[in-house]
């Protein structure tokens, strides 16, 4: 019966707005620089939201300046899904890379850690010469854009060893690695948006699979000890997100860094059941 009774539909009012309740929601703004041997190569522009228990991560990145003149590349980058008692499960992961000669996308849909299904659009072909992924490298894996955003232990303060230490296991439709973190200490910064303190941290590659036995720049990572990390803390949300990134590359040191990094919080109505 689509009709109802005015005390009725008072009634059903009064149960809803019981149910509901007032919690922050924070959404991260940042714009990051990319150099290369001192040279400004590209620009990363994130936003990224989140409330008591979902999130949804936004990148694009570009190549500028001379960088520009040599190959038109641009990627966009988008993750979706949930955080519970200080786990981060992704669900949905999408990708697309283009250049003057082709477009690709990657599509991953994820549950409780593992990949339920990856399409990338045109397929990948190469894969000779490549160490198999297995169906055992597609669980208990984030995404690439979910691996950005640490959550921090509750009680643990988010500037100092519990910001770092971790291992990140990551796949992204194509390699299987981990990136390991260490804290090695805490400086204070100041860029458009954030002034206070950062952690900073080293960090391993650990190649797993999807890349070529033979692969110099594969070794050549796998050894790196010059990578490092500046992990921003995000209040409310209780976690921790890349500030600066350094590592040396066969081509030379590059660095991410964020020239803008804001957070703005605000209230939102929640269910509470």
């Amino acid at each position: 019966m689509i009709r109802q009774s005015g005390l009725a539909f008072v009634a059903t009012l009064a149960l809803i707005a019981s149910s509901l309740t007032s919690a922050q929601a924070e959404t991260v703004r940042a714009r990051y620089a990319v150099s290369l041997i001192g040279l400004h190569i590209g620009e990363v522009a994130a936003v990224s939201s989140f409330d008591s228990s979902k999130y949804r991560i936004d990148f694009n990145a570009r190549l500028t300046g001379v960088a520009a003149m040599v190959a038109d590349v641009k990627m966009a980058l988008s993750s979706t899904g949930s955080m519970q008692g200080g786990v981060i499960a992704p669900a949905t992961y999408v990708t697309t890379a283009a250049n003057s000669r082709e477009t690709r996308t990657v599509r991953m849909a994820l549950s409780g850690g593992a990949v339920k299904s990856l399409l990338i659009t045109p397929p990948w072909t190469d894969l000779e010469g490549r160490v198999p992924v297995t169906d055992a490298n597609k669980r208990n894996i984030l995404d690439p854009t979910s691996a950005f955003i640490m959550t921090v232990p509750p009680g643990q303060p988010l500037v100092g060893p519990a910001a770092c230490n971790r291992k990140i296991p990551v796949f992204d439709g194509y390699l299987r690695f981990d990136v390991t973190l260490f804290y090695v200490g805490s400086r204070n910064v100041d860029i458009g948006g954030y002034s206070g303190p950062v952690s900073v941290c080293a960090a391993r590659y650990t190649p797993i699979a999807g890349h070529k036995r033979d692969s110099r720049s594969t070794r050549f990572m796998a050894d790196n000890r010059q990578i490092e990390v500046w992990l921003a803390p995000i209040e409310h949300a209780h976690v921790v997100a890349p500030l600066r990134v350094a590592l040396m590359t066969l081509a030379g040191n590059a660095v991410i860094e964020a020239v803008e990094f804001s957070v703005d919080t605000s209230d939102v109505t929640a269910a509470t059941h």
